[in-house]
């Protein structure tokens, strides 16, 4: 039995080539894993609220704006369109898209998808779809009917559920701001500056620190205020007052301090404006309420006879 001979140069680079192969589909392998590990988070329906990790892509089913694509292409039906425009063919063409990527969880607490980006969304998966229209211009008022559709009747807001909030500055601080400002000692003997630590903790991570000099408050000085009975003496009168005498006897006029306080106003009637009814149009009335009464009593005793 003859048995053939391989040099072994062939046999190594078989082997090499045998191990170049595994390693490009084991690498493809961690490449497509690495391009899948982004999550999707789907939501149920196209508002309301969707929690996700952040980075995460959001994507809604097509059956969930399915009624709404089928409003916006039956607003666009009529007697020329009728025939070329199925608003119950495109319904069904966007639930059999099945997930429809409409954005993403932000890297913050939250955020908005509006409904004007699930409605492009929307309007895009359907183009060149059966049932939009005959004429590029019946489709394009199509699809912009079922994007306004999607629009007013879409919007979500994101929720992050791994998002941490930042430490708050000054967190673990030993000092605290005085109220004008600039630095004070803390218990340890560091100081900096606290004007972002909240009064009243206690520990001394936090709170206010006192003033160290209250002698910059400004304060009366004795000796520079006037008692108000000096000012004012009890036999004497207050500024402004009526009843004290005046220099004179009098104003100009004569009149006593009485009669002058009163004033001089007198009342002047409004002039008479162009819808003010005026005793002609009375009358009038009153005569055509007066006819009409007898009109109705004549018709009435007409009728019962």
């Amino acid at each position: 039995m003859l048995v053939r001979k391989i040099p072994t140069w062939q046999t190594t680079r078989r082997a090499l080539t045998v191990t170049a192969v595994a390693a490009f589909v084991t690498g493809g392998a961690f490449l497509s894993a690495g391009t899948a590990s982004a999550a999707t988070t789907l939501a149920g329906t196209c508002t309301g609220s969707v929690n996700g990790s952040m980075g995460d892509t959001v994507a809604i089913q097509g059956s969930s704006v399915k009624e709404l694509v089928r409003q916006g292409a039956k607003d666009q039906v009529n007697v020329v369109t009728f025939a070329t425009v199925w608003p119950d063919a495109l319904a069904d063409n966007i639930a059999g898209k099945g997930a429809l990527a409409i954005g993403g969880v932000p890297n913050s607490a939250g955020g908005t998808i509006t409904g004007d980006a699930i409605g492009t969304v929307v309007a895009n998966a359907l183009k060149g779809a059966s049932g939009l229209g005959l004429l590029p211009d019946t489709q394009t008022k199509v699809l912009n009917s079922i994007k306004s559709r999607v629009a007013n009747g879409c919007g979500l807001t994101t929720i992050a559920t791994n998002y941490v909030a930042p430490a708050q500055p000054g967190a673990g601080g030993t000092g605290g701001t005085q109220q004008g400002g600039g630095t004070a000692t803390g218990p340890g003997g560091s100081t900096g500056n606290l004007s972002n630590l909240n009064p009243g903790t206690a520990g001394g991570s936090g709170g206010t620190a006192p003033m160290r000099d209250y002698g910059g408050i400004p304060t009366a000085t004795a000796g520079t205020a006037v008692a108000p009975g000096v000012r004012y003496p009890a036999n004497g009168t207050l500024p402004g007052d009526a009843t004290a005498p005046q220099v004179g006897a009098g104003d100009q006029t004569g009149q006593g301090a009485d009669v002058r306080d009163a004033g001089n106003a007198q009342s002047l009637s409004s002039p008479a404006g162009p819808n003010d009814v005026q005793l002609p149009m009375l009358l009038a009335v009153i005569v055509l309420a007066g006819v009409t009464a007898g009109l109705v009593r004549t018709w009435v005793l007409r009728r019962a006879s």
